[in-house]
């Protein structure tokens, strides 16, 4: 498996990620009822996306933290990121979200997008890691 020494940007983003990942997904579980009337979405996605957030806080935010990284493990990360601001975009066309919902959404996939953006060029900053015999 190849590993990466971590820059500081992608570190950087990463915490980040975790950070937004936390606050995003305790306030749409807690919230959950009144945002899924205020958004236009089913509470059940509103309350699973909020569970899902909670439990990917987790995994990024420690990523965050370790000097050494799985290459493999990283791009999952960016690749997912990219997927789900895609995803959320196509969510819009799915559902019948109020103006406010769509608004949400929008400003989350934009943010993740960034995200995104932000952990490849961190990514690509990298150093590979030294292979130990």
């Amino acid at each position: 498996m190849r590993f990466v020494v971590s820059s500081p940007l992608l570190r950087n983003v990463l915490i980040v990620d975790g950070a937004f990942s936390a606050a995003s997904g305790v306030t749409l579980t807690f919230g959950a009822t009144s945002l899924a009337a205020a958004f236009g979405l089913p509470q059940a996605l509103v309350l699973g996306v909020g569970i899902f957030c909670l439990v990917y806080a987790i995994v990024v935010g420690s990523l965050g933290l370790a000097p050494m990284l799985p290459r493999a493990l990283v791009w999952l990360v960016v690749g997912g990121n990219a997927l789900w601001a895609v995803e959320s975009i196509v969510l819009l066309g799915q559902t019948s979200p109020t103006t406010l919902g769509i608004a949400a959404v929008v400003a989350q996939a934009t943010v993740v997008a960034a995200l995104a953006a932000g952990q490849w060029i961190g990514l690509r900053q990298s150093a590979p890691a030294a292979r130990s015999a």
